[in-house]
C-alpha cells in the first residue's frame, strides 16, 4: 500500500524533475526546508486518507467526501477532487507523448495514445489489481532516483553554497518556499485522495491501512529530498533542461537514460490508471459494463484535450490545483480529530 501510495502520486512532473525544480529547487537552500516540511505533511495526510478509508470501507471517495465534510463543504471538497482526477489525467497523457518524443523522436500522439489504450486495459481490473499494478513499477522509480542522487552528491564540481544563487534565478509561480511546501503538499493530497481512499477502503485492517499511507508519505518525502539535492548539485547544468532528470541520466549514461524513460512512462502510466479509475468510481460503479464504457469516453476526451502540451497544461493547473486544493486539506485535518464510525461489515 505504501508502494501503491508513492505510485499514485509521482507522475511525469516529479519523475521528470521538473515538478521539483519548480516547487523547491528554484528556492535553493530554503527548497531544502520546503522538502522537510512536505515530507511530514505526506506522512499525516497520507495515513489519515487510507486510515479514513480503511474505517469508511470506501469504495468511491463521494461517500467518504460527503461524510466528513458533510452537505455544503462536501460540494466544494467533491468538486476540487473531480476537478483534479480528470485535470491530472489529461497532463499524464500529454506527458507520455511529451516522454516518447524527447527521448526516442516519436511523435508525441503516438505516446499518449498508447497510454490511454494500457490505462483502459488497466481499468477492467479489480481494485486490488489495480493496487497492485500501481505499486509493482514504483520500486524502480525509487532505485533510480537513489542512484542518481548518489552519483550527483558524490560527483559535485561546486558547493550547494555557491550554486544557491544559479537555483534561486529560475522563475517560479510560487511566491516563497514556504508556499511552495504547502502547495505541493495540497496539490498531491488532491491528486492521491480520490484513489487513497478507495485503497484504504479494500484494506480491513484499521492499522495496517494507517501505517500503509504514513509509510508512503515519508518515502515521497524522502524522495524529495534526494531529487531536490541531485537536481540542486547539477542545477547550473540543468536549469535550462525540460526534463532535469532525464537530462543528468543522459549525462551519466545514454543507456541508463533509456531505460529512465521506461520507467518514467511506468510512473506516467500509474499517475494515469489511478486519475481515470477513481474518476470513473466516483459517477459509475466500478466494475459494470457502464464504468468501462465511461471511462473509454473520458479517456477519449482526455486524449484530445492533451494536445494543448505537457508544459503548457502543468504549468497553469499544478499550482491552480494546489491552491483550491486547500479546501481538501482543512477537511482532512479536521476529519484526523473527528474520524467517521466504522462502517457495519458484513459478515458473510
Amino acid at each position: 500500500m505504501a508502494s501503491a501510495f508513492i505510485g499514485i502520486i509521482v507522475g511525469a512532473g516529479f519523475a521528470s524533475g521538473k515538478e521539483i525544480v519548480q516547487y523547491f529547487t528554484s528556492f535553493g537552500l530554503l527548497g531544502i526546508i520546503g522538502g522537510i516540511v512536505s515530507t511530514v505533511l505526506f506522512a499525516y495526510f497520507g495515513m489519515v486518507l487510507t486510515r479514513i478509508g480503511s474505517r469508511m470501507q470506501t469504495t468511491s471517495h463521494k461517500e467518504a467526501v460527503y461524510k466528513i465534510s458533510g452537505k455544503y463543504l462536501g460540494i466544494i471538497v467533491d468538486a476540487v477532487i473531480v476537478i483534479t482526477l480528470f485535470s491530472v489525467g489529461v497532463v499524464m497523457i500529454a506527458g507520455a507523448g511529451s516522454n516518447l518524443n524527447q527521448q526516442f523522436g516519436l511523435p508525441p500522439f503516438i505516446g499518449s495514445l498508447l497510454l490511454v489504450v494500457l490505462v483502459f486495459l488497466t481499468v477492467l481490473l479489480n481494485v486490488d489489481r489495480v493496487v497492485a499494478v500501481i505499486g509493482s513499477v514504483t520500486p524502480f522509480l525509487i532505485l533510480a532516483v537513489i542512484i542518481v542522487s548518489v552519483y550527483c552528491l558524490t560527483n559535485m564540481s561546486d558547493s550547494f553554497s555557491s550554486l544557491n544563487s544559479v537555483a534561486t534565478s529560475i522563475q517560479t509561480p510560487l511566491p516563497n518556499w514556504w508556499v511552495s511546501a504547502i502547495n505541493y503538499v495540497s496539490f498531491n493530497i488532491a491528486v492521491g485522495a480520490s484513489m487513497s481512499l478507495v485503497m484504504g477502503g479494500a484494506e480491513k485492517d484499521e492499522k495496517a491501512a494507517a501505517l500503509g499511507g504514513l509509510v508512503g508519505g515519508l518515502g515521497l518525502g524522502i524522495m524529495i529530498l534526494l531529487s531536490h539535492l541531485a537536481i540542486f548539485s547539477k542545477i547550473d547544468v540543468v536549469k535550462d533542461a525540460d526534463l532535469p532528470m532525464l537530462a543528468i541520466i543522459n549525462d551519466i549514461s545514454p543507456i541508463l537514460a533509456i531505460l529512465m524513460a521506461v520507467v518514467l512512462y511506468g510512473m506516467i502510466f500509474n499517475t494515469a490508471v489511478s486519475m481515470f479509475y477513481s474518476f470513473g468510481a466516483r459517477f459509475v460503479r466500478r466494475g459494470t459494463q457502464r464504468f468501462r464504457i465511461f471511462v473509454f469516453g473520458v479517456l477519449i476526451v482526455g486524449f484530445g484535450l492533451s494536445f494543448f502540451g505537457f508544459s503548457a497544461l502543468l504549468d497553469f493547473l499544478y499550482p491552480f490545483i494546489g491552491y483550491i486544493g486547500l479546501f481538501l486539506m482543512l477537511t482532512l485535518l479536521i476529519a484526523s480529530f473527528r474520524l467517521p464510525e466504522k462502517a457495519l461489515r458484513s459478515s458473510k
